[in-house]
């Protein structure tokens, strides 16, 4: 009975075989409890970068593997000056809404390290700062200088190319996943006895003329990304 004799090779071989037929039928399994993922939801703004979002119904009796809902970014265009901030619109609209039975203009405080989620604004002209929303809105900015934005009350990471959970950014010539060869850096100094306005207004001049990114730099320092035609 030569023929029928298995080797110890066989098998392992039978043996992966088996578990591998295993686990794809498992993950079969998995992904039809779920019913097909919906379309997806309006933008949560209009401009300046928002959310949207997709559901899915878990089809099973027990409890589904995985998420039922996903997100993806939207309006990934700049708003119109006039427009004004996202976190501000939302501290503002609570000025015709008493606290503690009194009226307040609410401004934005931004950049919480703690929570930049929540919508923590401070009445105008006194030391009041008050969370007046446990989440901020959809689309808002977790920080001021960076993409990064809250969804459902988490700051989810976006990159320059506005996808979220993309680490991409920009480069010093101000190109998304750029590799820094567009341009060349140009240092000079300035005169320290020039106002921050003034120095402000040079460093535009300069991104106006040249098409340059620039900033200011602690010691006296005026760094010039030059683009490279």
């Amino acid at each position: 009975m030569e023929c029928c004799r298995w080797t110890a090779a066989g098998t392992l071989l039978l043996a992966a075989l088996v578990l591998s037929s295993r686990t794809a039928r498992s993950e079969e399994d998995r992904d039809s409890l779920w019913d097909a993922w919906g379309s997806w939801s309006e933008c949560s703004r209009t401009c300046g970068g928002g959310a949207s979002y997709s559901l899915r119904r878990c089809l099973s009796s027990k409890t589904c593997e995985g998420r039922n809902i996903r997100y993806r970014t939207c309006s990934n265009v700049d708003c119109p000056p006039e427009a004004g901030d996202f976190r501000a619109q939302q501290c503002s609209a609570h000025n015709d809404v008493k606290y503690q039975g009194q009226l307040y203009e609410w401004l934005p405080v931004s950049n919480d390290p703690d929570n930049p989620c929540s919508l923590k604004c401070q009445a105008r002209g006194t030391a009041l700062v008050v969370e007046l929303a446990p989440k901020v809105l959809d689309g808002t900015r977790c920080y001021t200088e960076s993409l990064d934005m809250c969804i459902s009350g988490l700051c989810q990471i976006v990159g320059c190319d506005h996808q979220l959970g993309s680490a991409v950014k920009e480069d010093n010539c101000g190109v998304c996943n750029g590799d820094g060869s567009t341009c060349r850096l140009v240092r000079g100094q300035y005169k320290s006895q020039l106002s921050a306005s003034k120095l402000t207004a040079l460093v535009w001049s300069i991104y106006s003329i040249y098409g340059a990114t620039a900033h200011r730099a602690a010691d006296s320092t005026v760094q010039v990304w030059l683009h490279v035609s």
